[in-house]
This record gives structure tokens, C-alpha cells and sequence, in this order.
């Protein structure tokens, strides 16, 4: 009797660099892939969607933003970070900034992120969605563990090269019209799609899975869409 051979399926998740949950979403996603091993063999895709998309180059500080946006105490904000921290280390993935006794804190800031989604559309279309992966854990890292400028284009080709992609390639997708529009497109599609929170992941183009759930959540959805998808197919 031969074994059933795994049900592929693609995953495109809809994220922003700047996004603690999307981070964690994907923890707790890989976790579920990895239970789901002889049965689900995916293909993750990252498909862009601004959190702000009119922030301006210089940025703003993160506290004084979530202070802004939420209106939120000092200390309601130093819990809720405390909070995604824990849920984070559960995920198997890291918010936390690494860099400490190197000099002066960097601050935590908030960027603008329209290059960094074009630059993880090119690496798609270039190289695969691994390495886009890749290219997407190397922001998150830089964003969050080493609070780099992932607006800052000189940052974006050292983060590129770092995952193996051709910097002067990359340099030249940050100027394409092209892909500037696609990457538009793309974010309206979201919006077509009433995607207004991320992480939003859309199985197989249709069957979507909002907000950073629980490992068996994903398990559980998954399971469902193979079963659609191999009773289809």
C-alpha cells in the first residue's frame, strides 16, 4: 500500500514588516506545518499590506505612536508589550532587542515600509518564496531584534545581500515602476478582500485565516482546506 502523497497547498500572507503579530503568526504557523508533515507540504508567499502607509521617512518613536493611536498610558503600554513578548517567546520567534550594552539604546521606532514590500515582491519573483522568506525573517530581525531604519535603502540592499540576493539587482527593483505598481495592486487586493488587520494568510487563493492564531487553530484550518483541495482535485 503506497503512502498518500502530502496535499500542496500555498499560503500568501498578507503582513507588514512592522507587525509583532505577524511574526508571531508566523511562529505559531511553522509550528503547525510541522505537525502537519506528511500531510500538508506548503508554500509560503508574503504579499504586502502598509499598517502606515503614510509614515514619513523620518519615522516616529513607537511609544509615542502607540500613544497616539491608542491612547494608551505609559504603563498599559509597557504590559501590552510585556504581553506580546511572552506570546512571542511561545511562537518560537523573538521581539526582543538584542543589542543592549553596545552603546546607547537605539529607539524603537516605527517606518515607513512601501521599499521593503518591494523588495520582498522582487525576491519572490526572482528567487522563490524561500528565500523571500528568508528575506522577510531578515527584516523582521532587523526591524525588531536590531532596530535598524528598514525604511533606509542602504539597509534594505545590506538585508538583501545578507540572504543572497544580488545588491545591485535589488537596488534596481527599488527604482522599478513596475513593481512599485504591483505591490499597489497587491495591497488593494487585501482591501478587496476586507483584509483591514494582519497577519491575514489566504490558502490556495481562497480560504482565508485572519490574525495571528494558535498552532492547532492553523492545524485545524489546514487540515480542512487539504481536504477541500484534495476532494477537488
Amino acid at each position: 500500500m503506497s503512502e498518500t502523497a502530502p496535499t500542496q497547498l500555498t499560503i500568501d500572507i498578507f503582513s507588514d514588516v512592522m507587525c509583532p503579530w505577524c511574526l508571531i503568526g508566523y511562529g505559531q504557523l511553522s509550528k503547525a506545518l510541522e505537525e502537519l508533515d506528511g500531510e500538508v507540504e506548503a508554500q509560503v508567499r508574503w504579499r504586502p499590506f502598509e499598517l502606515n502607509p503614510n509614515m514619513p521617512a523620518a519615522g516616529e518613536d513607537l511609544d509615542e505612536h502607540l500613544g497616539q493611536k491608542y491612547r494608551r498610558s505609559d504603563e498599559e503600554r509597557a504590559a501590552i508589550r510585556q504581553r506580546i513578548q511572552t506570546i512571542a517567546s511561545e511562537a518560537g520567534v523573538s521581539l526582543a532587542y538584542e543589542r543592549e550594552g553596545e552603546g546607547e539604546a537605539r529607539p524603537a521606532m516605527i517606518w515607513n515600509t512601501r521599499a521593503a514590500h518591494m523588495l520582498l515582491a522582487w525576491a519572490l519573483e526572482e528567487a522563490g518564496s524561500e528565500v523571500q522568506t528568508a528575506l522577510k525573517l531578515a527584516l523582521f530581525k532587523a526591524h525588531f531584534n536590531e532596530r535598524r531604519n528598514v525604511s533606509d535603502r542602504e539597509v534594505l540592499l545590506d538585508i538583501a545581500a545578507s540572504v543572497g540576493l544580488h545588491r545591485e539587482a535589488a537596488r534596481a527593483a527599488l527604482d522599478d515602476e513596475t513593481l512599485l505598481a504591483r505591490v499597489i495592486a497587491e495591497e488593494r487586493q487585501a482591501y478587496d478582500m476586507n483584509i483591514t488587520g494582519v497577519p491575514a494568510m489566504v490558502v490556495s487563493g481562497k480560504f482565508l485565516i485572519p490574525g495571528a492564531q494558535a498552532p492547532e487553530v492553523y492545524v485545524n484550518a489546514l487540515r480542512r482546506v487539504a481536504e477541500k483541495v484534495a476532494a477537488a482535485g
